[in-house]
């Protein structure tokens, strides 16, 4: 058969096989200092070659990583951070947060029969200029002395209600920077005191921020950056309290 006529038969050699993971590098990814376990993972992409940086293509990457890995505890597993890379720094990748989530089976199993869901949104501001809309959700519970089978709640007691997580969402973003924010997503600060403030308008129980979105950031800052991946002093912890180290500064002349 001639050449040409068998489009199966190509001129010339095989092309050399290349690998292409050697064409690729390793970059650690660390979370801010507002959790627990700041390396959470590894990513990858093509070294610098010509006009194409290594760091352009990685920055505005997001990572969906659960709570329970970054804080080490395996009851916090039905949260899901967003956290964005925006700078990298030699073979590290510096994140930030960039949002919340639960996961769909958390969200199933609060659901249940013969109780009200409530849920309610609102867009907060941070002092540090970020823009949050804040998802909340609840549902009615049964009183101790109640005979009655249902727990349905009254439509202007829905409205109450959800105004109220409106209220409380709002004053517990005020004066707030993004890292006190997330710091109260984590300990359910918020969930917590709409209980407390729509307890006189009809009991709830499950009172959750389900979902945290940011709708606008400030312009890049790598200070500021900087600043959320390094850990608060605490001051003295209560290892060197135990330690009798107290004990010696007061010694000294000063008295904590």
């Amino acid at each position: 058969m001639a050449i040409g006529k068998n489009k199966k038969l190509k001129k010339g050699g095989r092309k050399k096989v290349v690998d292409p993971m050697t064409r690729k590098e390793w970059y650690n990814c660390v979370a801010p200092a507002m959790f627990t376990e700041r390396d959470f993972g590894k990513t990858l992409c093509n070294r610098t070659a010509g006009l194409k940086i290594a760091s352009d293509s990685l920055k505005g990457s997001v990572f969906e990583v659960s709570l329970a890995e970054l804080n080490n505890d395996m009851d916090q597993g039905f949260k899901k951070i967003k956290l964005i890379v925006e700078e990298v720094r030699g073979d590290q990748v510096l994140t930030n947060f960039n949002g919340m989530s639960f996961t769909r089976d958390k969200l199933c199993g609060l659901v249940k029969k013969w109780h009200t869901l409530i849920e309610a949104f609102c867009d907060v501001k941070t002092t540090d200029g970020y823009t949050l809309r804040l998802f909340c959700i609840g549902f009615t519970k049964k009183s101790r002395t109640q005979y009655r089978k249902t727990s349905y709640a009254q439509g202007a007691q829905v409205r109450a209600i959800r105004q109220k997580m409106i209220d409380v969402m709002r004053v517990e973003s005020a004066r707030q920077d993004l890292r006190a924010m997330v710091e109260k997503f984590v300990a359910e600060v918020i969930g917590k005191e709409v209980e407390k403030a729509c307890n006189s308008i009809y009991p709830l129980n499950n009172v959750f921020i389900r979902k945290v979105k940011v709708l606008k950031k400030p312009r890049f800052d790598l200070t500021k950056l900087m600043e959320l991946h390094t850990a608060k002093d605490e001051g003295l912890s209560v290892d060197r309290i135990e330690k009798g180290e107290v004990d010696e500064v007061e010694g000294e002349g000063g008295r904590l």
